[in-house]
């Protein structure tokens, strides 16, 4: 009597654990593959606003003229308009080194580059890992007032340069970080009164409301940023570039599903003064966050166009961030330019 009560108890949690479990993670599954379902207008291509992370490589000496030449025989004729070379990374304390020692060809790429490619713009792509705990060492605290100016200074040496902007890229970033929203009210004056662009590049957005608390509380991963606070982000800057890559998605359809449902929840949080950029997975490392075989330049164009399909096909300050150029193959440029990278597709 006592095993069949067992059996009986133990059928019963495996009820429990399908509904609690089982059932919630098929219907997610489920939605995200609807997303990925129907046609994209035609209309959902390149309005010229497109950009490419590039590596520090363009910066040390380890490229030439011949580089140079390539790069406009890839991206002319393409909707690439701004190039984010790594400039950094920052120290811990937000200071660059020199430019002799952090980038000492930046000024001779950004003249090759306005040569080859005078409609392009290259901007200083800065960043480092964020801290938060007392005492936790080997990262930038922007809890620091010191840091914060730091950075801004920093953000003035790269401009007298020559680049055309600077680009922020500072992680793991929190969710409604106060933070982060005073050195952004600091950095763009600062940067906007040397003529120059102010971009940065965040995490995705909730896909359900306040999964960021969620998670932080049960595993303290901060993956995702509310939708309120990345619309105060972008409202601070002149460009936003959501990282939509590492989702652990396992196929294409869930991570295609995923990307329109980013991008319409990204297209309701961007002002239409601030340029919205999600980004293509230009790379191909397999760990437990990013699946190579799912994370697909077709699966995330694909989704990235019926997103703004269906929430604001009409946006005209509106773009793909290819992330990175040292991993990129042929496979990655043939599904960008097909589906939405030339100004010429028909």
């Amino acid at each position: 009597m006592a095993r069949r009560r067992w059996r009986r108890t133990a059928k019963w949690a495996a009820w429990v654990v399908a509904v609690l479990v089982v059932l919630p993670v098929t219907l997610a599954a489920t939605a995200l593959r609807a997303q990925y379902a129907g046609v994209a207008a035609p209309e959902a291509t390149t309005r010229g606003r497109d950009a490419f992370w590039l590596g520090h490589a363009w910066v040390d000496g380890r490229r030439d003229a011949s580089d140079v030449a390539a790069l406009r025989r890839r991206i002319e004729g393409t909707g690439i308009r701004d190039l984010y070379v790594h400039a950094g990374p920052l120290e811990h304390d937000g200071t660059l080194p020199p430019a002799r020692r952090a980038y000492p060809r930046a000024r001779w790429l950004i003249a090759a580059v306005h040569r080859e490619l005078p409609s392009v713009r290259v901007h200083a792509w800065l960043g480092d890992r964020l801290v938060y705990e007392p005492g936790e060492r080997g990262g930038l605290r922007l809890s620091d007032a010191a840091a914060r100016e730091a950075i801004v200074a920093s953000a003035r040496q790269v401009l007298a340069e020559g680049f055309a902007g600077v680009h922020l890229d500072v992680e793991p970033l929190h969710s409604d970080n106060p933070d982060y929203l005073r050195l952004l009210d600091r950095l763009g004056p600062a940067v906007h009164s040397r003529g120059g662009i102010l971009s940065v590049a965040v995490h995705q957005i909730d896909p359900l409301p306040d999964l960021h608390t969620v998670t932080k509380a049960v595993t303290g991963h901060h993956k995702w940023l509310s939708q309120r606070f990345f619309g105060q982000v972008a409202r601070r800057v002149d460009q936003i570039a959501l990282m939509s890559y590492d989702t652990g998605l396992p196929t294409e359809s869930l991570y295609g599903g995923y990307l329109a449902q980013q991008t319409r929840l990204a297209l309701e949080a961007t002002g239409p003064h601030t340029d919205l950029l999600m980004g293509l997975p230009f790379y191909h490392t397999d760990d437990i966050g990013h699946h190579a075989s799912a994370e697909t330049v077709r699966a995330a164009v694909r989704g990235i166009r019926l997103g703004l399909t269906r929430e604001d096909l009409g946006r005209r300050r509106f773009g793909m961030a290819l992330y990175v150029d040292f991993a990129a193959t042929e496979e990655d440029w043939a599904a960008y330019g097909s589906g939405w990278g030339r100004r010429d597709r028909s």
